[in-house]
């Protein structure tokens, strides 16, 4: 068991590096929020057939503020550190190793009872579990388990950032809120259930009716102009708002859609209810480096 620690853009995020049963969707412990699909799986579980090793760790996140968990890291994170290095796009990170089993006592009843929401990881998580039913063994078999980095949702350094959209094909909206920029349209989105767009070089927005701007954005825009047409063959992503104007502006795309950044709590509420989210919903950032930790999936396992 380990803290994990990430500075980035300014911001400290702090979490919990830990096994975790795998467990089926339909007990309700493990909640997805976006839909997966074949291709990536396959890749995943040749990886995990050729090296038995889960090479870095899935991301959860889970409410529990008063479990006591984020003050016990902090704790553990006054001493110094075991590991330090820089990862990807200038985040640094610091590792402390727990192997007081006191504290594991404590965190296991915890967390026991929680249920936790696939922060990233989704193609990941099914191929375990998939493994794990390939391998065999009983309930406490190393395959059993995954590899799992843990964030509380209230952590002041829990970061998701908006996927924007750009369609290939179809009919322009309008009849929005017109807006003379980018800036002043995604400035227009925040604290709303809306949706920026844009089309023949003229911005507006878009309110919607619902909780969710991604999901009413697909069922109450994009599908309609789609109709029974598969979305993922139409619509292109990017995290660059101004990347999305330049593949219309370019002929790449007809239009381009904008959203602010996802309500975590709300995702996590219809992720209880049972309900899945579009793909690429969300984009928690940063995401934790492969390699920080392994976790051998045989029966001398060491985390």
């Amino acid at each position: 068991m380990y803290v994990h620690e990430v500075e980035f853009d300014g911001r400290m995020r702090r979490d919990l590096i830990a096994s975790l049963r795998l467990q089926a969707y339909s007990e309700r412990v493990v909640l997805p929020h976006e839909r997966t699909h074949r291709g990536p799986k396959e890749d995943r579980l040749a990886l995990l057939r050729a090296t038995r090793v889960s090479l870095e760790p899935l991301w959860f996140v889970y409410e529990g503020s008063e479990t006591g968990i984020p003050a016990m890291l902090e704790r553990v994170a006054t001493r110094a550190p075991a590991v330090t290095f820089t990862g990807p796009e200038g985040t640094d990170h610091r590792l402390w190793v727990i192997s007081d089993p006191a504290i594991h006592a404590s965190v296991h009843s915890a967390l026991e009872y929680l249920s936790v929401l696939i922060a990233d990881g989704h193609h990941r998580y099914e191929t375990a579990l998939a493994y794990a039913e390939e391998v065999g063994g009983d309930q406490d078999a190393p395959t059993r388990f995954t590899l799992a980095l843990l964030t509380d949702l209230g952590d002041p350094g829990l970061v998701a950032l908006p996927t924007h959209r750009v369609m290939k094909a179809g009919v322009a909206v309008t009849g929005g809120e017109r807006k003379a920029s980018l800036e002043e349209t995604l400035g227009a989105l925040r604290g709303r259930v809306a949706a920026g767009a844009y089309h023949n070089h003229q911005f507006q927005v878009l309110p919607l009716e619902g909780e969710v701007a991604v999901v009413e954005l697909h069922e109450q825009v994009i599908d309609n102009i789609l109709g029974k047409r598969e979305p993922e063959e139409f619509l292109l992503y990017t995290r660059d708002p101004a990347e999305a104007v330049r593949w219309v502006d370019e002929g790449v795309g007809v239009a381009a859609f904008f959203l602010d950044a996802p309500d975590l709590r709300q995702v996590l509420k219809l992720a209880q209810e049972g309900k899945t989210l579009p793909q690429k919903a969300t984009y928690f950032h940063p995401k934790p480096p492969s390699g920080m930790v392994f976790d051998r999936l045989e029966r001398d396992r060491r985390l």
